[in-house]
């Protein structure tokens, strides 16, 4: 069963229409209904608020690190462990073929159902799972293996084990190591990209955003609950924070749009799936026509331009 937010009950409607027109083969009904689903899905998704591209990014229905591995990979053979405490369902990480190129993907999963989310932890990661992550991207460095790192998580995880076995030491470690990574990163955040658990594999020559998605510093519950101490104020927060896409492209602190569809990926996973690999693709083809110290040095200013001024 879809899952409609209440922003999209006119859509719902039309294509529940739409199926019932199909089951009595009224095709010329079918066309009009179609046309009708095109007027309202251009409508309501021309026009959305902050906090509505909020609700897209959390959207249960939204494909997952795991969905994108479904999509885009072949022969692809899960990595486990962080070689000093255990492993992090939370954290994924893939070696395999993305189109004849061999590629190493990490991905933060949520896990769908109670079940897989109590397993995933919801998508925040220990620090064993950074550590992981960390791993992963070195074998990809001593095979010269691109990676593709996918973000989607409210944040690390912020529980007393978590701490004590180092959760801030072990984001600082990946953001000073993979500044110097000596093959082609690409980072994405394909749903919710949340602080420091975001950041962890938000290093990367490339820091994309698909339309649908957020990157913050802090939740916006989190903000009205600071700054107000009020619930009800998530959606000024959200539009206070400038989370979405188009405000973090403006202030050059990610480097691309990615244009999913317009009815949003959870809808048509297969064409998100394809935009992400064609952007992974063409990306890692600019960066090898690159040598090594001009990529290195390209992503150490890319680093450092972020939150520069002039006076």
């Amino acid at each position: 069963m879809a899952t409609y937010l209440d922003f999209e009950n006119k859509i719902e409607k039309i294509q529940e229409e739409i199926v019932s027109a199909h089951a009595i083969a009224n095709m010329e009904a079918v066309e009009k209904l179609q046309n009708d689903l095109d007027k309202e899905v251009q409508k309501t998704f021309g026009s959305l608020s902050d906090f509505q591209k909020l609700q897209l990014a959390r959207h249960p229905d939204r494909p997952y690190a795991l969905d994108y591995v479904k999509y885009l990979m072949e022969d692809a053979y899960e990595i486990h462990g962080d070689r000093a405490f255990r492993d992090d369902p939370a954290i994924l990480c893939y070696i395999g073929w993305i189109d004849g190129q061999k590629t190493m993907l990490i991905g933060e999963q949520k896990g769908r159902g109670v079940k897989n989310k109590i397993k995933r932890n919801f998508g925040m990661p220990n620090p064993e799972g950074y550590r992981k992550a960390l791993r992963a991207v070195k074998m990809a460095e001593k095979f010269d293996i691109p990676v593709l790192m996918l973000i989607d998580t409210p944040g690390a995880y912020p529980g007393l084990g978590a701490e004590e076995r180092g959760q801030s030491e072990a984001i600082a470690k990946n953001l000073f190591e993979f500044a110097s990574v000596k093959v082609p990163m690409v980072s994405i955040v394909i749903g919710e990209g949340g602080s420091g658990g975001a950041l962890a594999i938000g290093v990367a020559d490339k820091l994309a955003m698909m339309r649908y998605s957020v990157f913050a510093v802090i939740s916006p519950e989190g903000c009205s609950a600071i700054l107000w101490n009020d619930p009800s104020k998530v959606e000024a927060a959200t539009k206070a924070l400038k989370i979405t896409p188009n405000y973090l492209l403006e202030h050059k602190l990610i480097d691309d749009v990615l244009e999913e569809p317009l009815i949003g990926a959870h809808r048509d996973k297969q064409t998100a799936g394809n935009v992400v690999k064609t952007y992974f693709l063409d990306t890692i083809k600019a960066l090898r026509e690159l040598t090594v110290d001009e990529m290195l040095d390209q992503r150490y200013k890319r680093l450092t331009a972020v939150g520069a001024f002039s006076e």
